[in-house]
């Protein structure tokens, strides 16, 4: 069976178990998990048109996959994905994401305390912008799997989003955060605003509250600034990443980059972890060019560079100079004593990203 003659469910399935493969993770939850949130979208031919225009991924592909690799050599798989209604629209869609949410509690006894704390600033009949709740689900070798919703800030309009995140922060015992965030992350006026609000649904102590900030038209040294929030990291790690991945901008003015900050227990003002997203695809000529600097990154790391070769003969056998976006973004995860980096693929179920012209 050929790519043309697949459902959604089928080409991404298969993508997935290829990667569960690779990755050393037990394919049974990843399957069920993708299946429960495909819904009506999975049955679909992938001759037809997507049923929605999901912004998950640029050719609407309702997923995205990514591996995760920590410096002590731990990995993990993630799929994002948003929850399609029968009859999909941005408020069917939202009900149908808290309709599976109760069916993921009820299967896996989720901990709903801080998304409960939040929930009614994050509901409309009617969620403007491009989504309202995005899933995440997380799978490591040996655990269960984790859950985390995404929201959008400005669902409410993107002139409330800040006063929405302000006021999350505070009721989740945050205080003094959005400071922090303003002062570090927030300084450009017209250029710097929240991008996703997102929680984490399990029971650790290590389970987070994160806020994701969008960067318009920033350089290397913005990025550094937003990183200094987190005491104990080598800011300067940051230019070094984006100068490997992309030596030669100054602003990245197409997709922007993305600074995500994480708090836990016992965090108030100031965070634990500060992420940086890049999003390469807008920044290389062809995925040939993007898997080089990836390998690059790889190997900073102390990671295979094997795993990133399987991980995309997992997804397509398309030539890679034929197209940007199988390698969508890669991010830098830095903590005190510890760092990582994600490398984010694309499923390209719809054709994948949409060619520049040059």
């Amino acid at each position: 069976m050929g790519v043309a003659d697949a459902t959604l469910a089928e080409l991404t399935s298969d993508q997935l178990r290829n990667l569960c493969e690779i990755a050393g993770i037990d394919e049974r939850d990843p399957i069920r998990l993708l299946g429960d949130i495909l819904g009506p979208a999975g049955p679909r031919p992938l001759a037809e048109p997507p049923l929605w225009p999901s912004d998950v991924a640029d050719d609407a592909t309702p997923v995205e996959f990514s591996m995760q690799f920590e410096s002590d050599g731990n990995r993990h798989l993630r799929v994002l994905a948003e929850k399609l209604a029968d009859e999909p629209g941005p408020g069917a869609n939202l009900r149908a994401t808290r309709e599976l949410l109760t069916s993921l509690d009820a299967r896996y006894g989720l901990n709903l305390d801080r998304l409960r704390a939040v929930e009614d600033l994050f509901l409309a009949d009617d969620p403007q912008g491009k989504f309202a709740w995005w899933y995440s689900f997380i799978f490591g070798p040996d655990s269960m799997p984790k859950f985390k919703i995404y929201i959008n800030p400005a669902m409410h309009g993107a002139e409330h989003a800040s006063a929405l995140v302000e006021r999350a922060l505070g009721r989740l015992g945050l205080d003094g955060a959005w400071q922090t965030i303003r002062d570090h992350a927030l300084t450009r006026d017209g250029f710097d605003h929240p991008g996703f609000f997102a929680v984490d649904l399990d029971r650790g102590p290590q389970a987070r509250v994160k806020l994701y900030v969008t960067h318009d038209a920033a350089g290397p040294d913005d990025a550094v600034r937003a990183a200094r929030a987190v005491p104990g990291i080598d800011a300067d790690r940051v230019a070094e990443f984006c100068a490997m991945l992309s030596p030669e901008t100054e602003v990245f003015r197409g997709r922007p980059l993305v600074s995500s900050y994480s708090f836990v227990d016992g965090d108030q003002e100031t965070p634990s972890n500060y992420s940086l997203y890049l999003p390469i695809r807008d920044y290389v000529p062809h995925d040939a060019v993007a898997r080089e600097r990836t390998v690059r990154l790889l190997k900073d790391h102390g990671v295979d560079p094997d795993l990133l070769d399987r991980a995309l003969t997992a997804l397509t056998d398309r030539p890679l100079e034929d197209n940007t976006g199988l390698i969508a973004h890669l991010s830098l995860r830095m903590s005190p004593g510890k760092t990582g980096t994600t490398v984010y693929l694309s499923s390209e179920a719809y054709g994948g990203t949409p060619q520049r012209a040059a």
